[in-house]
């Protein structure tokens, strides 16, 4: 735990904040603006174009290593979408449909990544409200995917051109804006917490357990706790049970029996051949969070329990 002000250890050593980013302010400014209220260096996850608001994942202290599962979740997006030309809602409803599913795009050239034509896929698309020229709807989609340019796609395939107006994410794999607190919500409960009410700041920090909620997942024996922190492979006989199944090269997030996470690993075998208990290799630590020494050593070469 760390203070804020040097008196009371209130901050944990590492967490995820979900912040509602406003328009305007680029998601590095808001990310260090958080990193100043709570004394810690930051990282985040998922980067919002300025003039976009909402879910922003800002993490801290080891969490940041988690930044590539984060990176990878699905996105959910409410966006209002500008026709350049007159269009009837049942044109504009069958093309939402026909993008749900695999589409080509190629980032904006504005866009910092190398402008090579990638696949993503739609997994929602809905059309919320149509007024006009200006259509409201609400998409879900694979990490990566551009709004602003599948805005312009689809107002090619309504037969006319369309640009993106506003845009804002909703959600970001588990994280939805109902968790996200702003800025001054995070300033003012920091301010509490110097002042001895430390309460609503932890509410608002979320374990690093919470980004892996979506993960398969492999419970280990306290014995093998030690000896994962220092980068021993997982063998069976240190799992003492599975949640969820996985396939071999599949991330899979490796957690005690209290429920806390030690790090994420590499399947090297899938999950149907795993038998807890039995030797054999089955996770390649690629990530570990926690520190070496927080559980003793247990494993000794050759050893079987």
């Amino acid at each position: 735990m760390r203070a804020l002000n040097g008196e009371e250890e209130i901050i944990p050593e590492s967490g995820i904040v979900v912040i509602d980013k406003p328009r305007g302010p680029s998601s590095h400014q808001v990310t260090a603006w958080v990193g100043d209220i709570l004394g810690r260096r930051v990282g985040h996850a998922g980067t919002l174009d300025p003039q976009v608001s909402g879910v922003l994942i800002v993490m801290f202290g080891n969490a940041v290593r988690l930044a590539p599962v984060l990176l990878s979740h699905n996105k959910e997006y409410v966006c209002l979408m500008r026709l350049h030309g007159d269009a009837d809602r049942k044109d504009v409803d069958r093309v939402a449909a026909e993008f749900v599913g695999r589409i080509y795009q190629r980032p904006p050239k504005k866009s910092a990544v190398k402008r090579s034509l990638r696949i993503r896929k739609i997994h929602e698309l809905e059309i919320l409200d149509m007024e006009g020229r200006l259509v409201l709807f609400r998409v879900r989609c694979d990490a990566g995917t551009y709004i602003r340019t599948l805005c312009i796609h689809m107002g090619y395939a309504i037969g006319t051109c369309g640009h993106m107006e506003e845009l804002r994410r909703i959600r970001s794999g588990p994280f939805d804006e109902a968790a996200a607190v702003t800025l001054h919500e995070l300033a003012d409960a920091a301010g509490e917490a110097r002042d001895g009410n430390p309460a609503p700041l932890r509410r608002m920090i979320l374990p690093p357990e919470a980004a892996v909620a979506d993960l398969p997942k492999v419970v280990i024996r306290d014995t093998a706790v030690d000896a994962v922190c220092r980068g021993a492979i997982l063998a069976g006989v240190g799992i003492r049970e599975l949640v969820g199944g996985f396939g071999k090269g599949e991330t899979v997030a490796i957690m005690t029996q209290r429920g806390e996470l030690v790090g994420l690993g590499k399947a090297l075998v899938s999950s149907a051949k795993v038998k807890p208990g039995s030797p054999g290799f089955v996770i390649a630590p690629s990530t570990v969070l926690m520190r070496p020494g927080t559980y003793p050593r247990g494993w000794k070469v050759h050893a079987r329990e």
